[in-house]
């Protein structure tokens, strides 16, 4: 079964506040977690898909969800990130200890939305940082 929505409390390096550079956020190789996103096929180097959200305004983002398997392929990663979150997070402003919400509204809708730090809400914990939800917005 898929999961139907995610959180993620941002870190300062996810939102650039380190002025460090990464490739985007990552996802946790949590079965739970990785369920809400498309499945990626292992055997090619660094698959990847495109993600496309609406947020509150009505708005759509578009970012990439990768398997950075290149350890596979005589690299060194293996890891799961979402990519091309930067204008998303400066337009709203968004901080650490901010959440980013992924919802799944049906087979083809996907929902973005967040949460100011201090906002309150029920979550089932999974991780330090990236929660499966039960999302009512």
């Amino acid at each position: 079964m898929a999961t139907n929505a995610i959180e993620k409390t941002l870190s300062k390096n996810d939102t650039g506040e380190t002025g460090g550079h990464q490739a985007g956020i990552l996802v946790p190789k949590d079965p739970e977690i990785l369920g809400f996103f498309p499945q990626l096929e292992a055997k090619i180097k660094n698959p990847r898909v495109p993600l496309d959200l609406l947020d509150d305004t009505g708005r759509e983002w578009t970012f990439m969800f990768i398997y950075y398997n290149n350890k596979f392929f005589d690299g060194t990663r293996n890891e799961y990130r979402i990519t091309g979150m930067t204008a998303f997070l400066r337009e709203f402003n968004l901080k650490a200890g901010d959440k980013v919400i992924l919802r799944r509204e049906s087979p083809r809708i996907l929902r973005i939305t967040f949460k100011r730090a201090g906002e309150q809400q029920g979550v089932l914990k999974l991780s330090s940082t990236w929660k499966v939800i039960d999302a009512e917005f």
